[in-house]
């Protein structure tokens, strides 16, 4: 993936909360650049900085030192170009999915046949149609995400930021929906941040795996991912994935509880 003109860049970004002897430091001098269409899933252990590097993306955090850039441009709160993706579903109960959909869309100020006309095509994209008229109490946790998403599409961001936006779902749920993420994808190409801590999901979404180490939270390593889209369940059967699998694994797991030993 070519990264000489990155769509998201951290330039030597350190983020502290607290002061003095409460201090700590979640990020200290990460410098990554992400590419436009890339996707990159972050994982490591907790404490390592995963969430807090994306809400300085998505606008919701501040860095003490160093920038976030995001097409070039400094990032110094939330814009219309990132959507964000939380494992927590933030629906408005008393809306139907696709009213929730449309909300973005009305805060744009797009008229009401626009808004229904976009709002439609992105429910039937994660495949809601048929409960577009719908509380989010009589959907499952899985339609609950697929309309999150929806609703984070329809605003048209050029980058995508999910934090463990399947984590809460059951297995076959959460396979179903890996496979849906990269059919959109493989659709407009969006610029993806993808924060978790499954390995298999870091590696099957993946063009490239951006390891953080704890206790400062800061860049280990990055693995890439040179497995062919699409993905099925024969890559994830695959002895090449099974191979840099074994290599997310070791960079987060083994490697972290030596530096905790």
């Amino acid at each position: 993936m070519d990264t000489q003109d990155p769509k998201i860049r951290f330039d030597n970004v350190t983020k502290v909360f607290g002061e003095g002897v409460d201090a700590f430091t979640a990020l200290r001098n990460l410098n990554l650049d992400i590419a436009d269409g890339e996707i990159v899933t972050v994982v490591g252990p907790s404490g390592c900085g995963k969430s807090t590097a994306m809400n300085i993306v998505a606008g919701l955090q501040d860095v003490t030192s160093g920038q976030c850039l995001v097409n070039g441009t400094e990032v110094h709160g939330p814009g219309p170009d990132r959507g964000v993706i939380f494992q927590q579903y933030a629906l408005f109960p008393w809306l139907t999915v696709r009213k929730n959909v449309e909300f973005g869309l009305k805060l744009q100020g797009l008229g009401k046949d626009e808004r229904r006309k976009r709002a439609e095509h992105y429910i039937a994209l994660v495949g809601l149609s048929d409960f577009a008229d719908t509380l989010p109490k009589n959907l499952s946790g899985g339609m609950k995400q697929r309309c999150a998403i929806a609703r984070a599409y329809a605003v048209n961001p050029s980058v995508l930021l999910m934090d463990e936006p399947f984590g809460a779902l059951d297995a076959l749920t959460r396979v179903r929906l890996q496979d849906q993420l990269l059919d959109t994808w493989s659709r407009d190409k969006r610029t993806i941040m993808f924060i978790t801590h499954d390995v298999d999901e870091a590696v099957y979404l993946a063009h490239r795996v951006i390891v953080l180490a704890a206790r400062p939270g800061r860049l280990q390593e990055i693995i890439e991912v040179d497995l062919p889209f699409p993905r099925n369940e024969d890559i994830r059967l695959s002895s090449e994935f099974t191979k840099i699998r074994n290599r997310v694994w070791h960079a987060v797991y083994t490697r972290s509880d030596k530096e905790t030993a």
